[in-house]
């Protein structure tokens, strides 16, 4: 394992199952479970991790590594249930949380996928789990395709034989975790010459330097603003999953009309949720802040078939505490702007490579402590996945929507995980069952901060688009005749029906 795909293998306990996952639902008959079981051993091979366990090495003396199950059974792993029929969005997001809710057995591959019959409107479901160890969201949505097609009527091939790997022993695995933990810091302290001649220039070095502490005012005054630390607290086992949705075109819309990136709405909208549940609960106050992480992909065009994580985050206040939605994306739009002139994603990158250098047993010690160590830097992780802009099929049935599942953990109750597929967004909000009773809240206001966008958007296009008065020809030097009251009567004629003043003449 990587050392941040260790990292969240490591944090993980009874409270904190960290795994990722997705709904997704589909038009069509369903199909059945025997075929859905053909369709994952036909495709698995493309997958090799997902026949792999982990195998912890005795008081971490060497990170976690990856072994063939030579117990494993598909049917474990792809499972079959059902809603009472006809099920609401209600009852498959109570199905799903509850789902989500409960820890991967880490005996086994670290992965579960559940067909979920009984849905409204003849449609049906499918919920995904894959340990976070194992994927980052840009890589798992790129696992989620080779399940799905981008054709109705493709063709399954054979599922091929396979025989599990020997697994090695554990003092081969303790000396090479040993060697491992000697080495690979050495590795990467003789990489770092060859790091330095593939930068550019010297100049770019100072540059690059320049933008990073340039940026550390701007990053302190974000933390030091007072945030809405009533969102922190600690977590338990049980899990409410709930969802919301936009549109693409809607999107757009507001763009145009206020600017800023696609990313910066959905942020100003969640800005909106935050708000809305804060001010329900009474404990809103004019500056406050939510805090997020936003994580960012680092991973290459030519990364997106490794399974592992390459992740890094920025920290953006989201500006609870502003009434104006103008305002809140304007904010928003200039921390952003700011975090990529920054370059601090690459910043955080670099800092989260150093744990390359740390002894497995320390890695372990260091990322379960700081998971459990009460913060209130953060509030909350928004984290937004592109998916395909073209029709997807399991099976020759088509993809409708595809909802997504970021875990929480910490001190942190509350997570938002965004998909986009085709033109529509869509919105997984994960909070702590008992810490967030109140959690419909923060969804409903998400779709409220894009209706108020929207509005506003309409507004500032009909302003824009509303035809010009024609100009009226200057009236001659001469004066006009004037009525026994002074007025003159076509001018005065002229403002009543339009709103202007008359023509005096100049």
């Amino acid at each position: 394992m990587s050392s941040l795909d260790a990292g969240f293998y490591f944090i993980e306990d009874e409270n904190v199952p960290m795994h990722v996952g997705s709904v997704l639902v589909f038009d069509g008959p369903v199909p059945s479970y025997g075929d859905v079981i053909r369709l994952f051993l036909a495709r698995m091979d493309q997958v090799p991790r997902y026949r792999q366990k982990v195998k912890a090495l005795p008081f971490h003396v060497g990170r976690p590594v990856w072994v063939d199950d030579d117990h494993f059974n598909v049917l474990y792993h792809v499972r079959h249930t059902a809603v009472p029929s006809p099920g609401g969005e209600d009852q498959l997001r109570n199905l799903a949380g509850r789902i989500f809710a409960q820890k991967l057995d880490d005996s086994k591959p670290l992965w579960e996928a559940w067909l979920v019959e009984g849905l409204e409107d003849g449609r049906w479901a499918i919920i995904s789990k894959v340990h976070h160890c194992m994927i980052d969201g840009v890589s798992g949505s790129d696992m989620l395709q080779l399940i799905l097609d981008f054709r109705r009527d493709s063709v399954l091939p054979e599922p091929p034989r396979w025989r599990p790997a020997p697994a090695p022993s554990t003092l081969d695995l303790v000396v090479d975790g040993v060697r491992d933990a000697v080495v690979t810091p050495v590795q990467h302290l003789a990489a770092l010459p060859a790091l330095a001649r593939n930068l550019r220039s010297f100049s770019e070095i100072v540059d690059f330097g320049k933008s990073v502490l340039g940026s550390l005012p701007g990053t302190a005054k974000r933390l030091v603003t007072r945030a809405a630390t009533s969102l922190n607290g600690p977590i338990g086992p049980h899990r409410r999953w709930v969802w919301a949705r936009a549109d693409l075109a809607e999107i757009k819309q507001i763009r145009r009309a206020a600017g800023g990136t696609v990313n910066d709405v959905i942020l100003t909208a969640i800005t909106r949720g935050f708000r809305d549940l804060l001010d329900k609960r009474g404990e809103l106050t004019e500056g406050m802040v939510v805090r997020t992480m936003v994580p960012v992909s680092m991973r290459n065009a030519d990364q997106h078939n490794e399974l592992n994580n390459r992740v890094s985050a920025v920290l953006v206040n989201l500006p609870v505490g502003e009434a104006d939605p103008v305002k809140r994306l304007a904010s928003i739009r200039e921390q952003m702007d700011d975090l990529k002139g920054s370059r601090q994603a690459a910043g955080a990158d670099v800092i989260t490579n150093l744990s390359n250098f740390a002894a497995p047993t320390l890695m372990a010690l260091g990322s379960r402590t700081a998971m459990r160590f009460p913060q209130q830097i953060l509030q909350t992780v928004t984290t937004n996945v592109p998916g395909p802009r073209i029709p997807l099929y399991l099976l020759g049935r088509p993809l409708v929507e595809m909802f997504p599942y970021v875990p929480i953990a910490s001190t942190i109750r509350i997570t938002v995980g965004i998909f986009s597929y085709l033109d529509r967004f869509t919105f997984g909000i994960n909070a702590d069952f008992d810490g967030v009773p109140d959690v419909q809240l923060l969804a409903d206001g998400i779709r409220a901060g894009f209706d108020e966008m929207v509005a506003l958007a309409a507004e500032e296009t009909e302003v824009v688009a509303a035809p010009a008065v024609p100009a009226k020809p200057r009236a001659p030097r001469a004066r006009a005749p004037r009525t026994a009251t002074g007025a003159a009567p076509k001018a005065a004629s002229r403002a009543a029906t339009n709103g202007t003043k008359p023509e005096t003449g100049a």
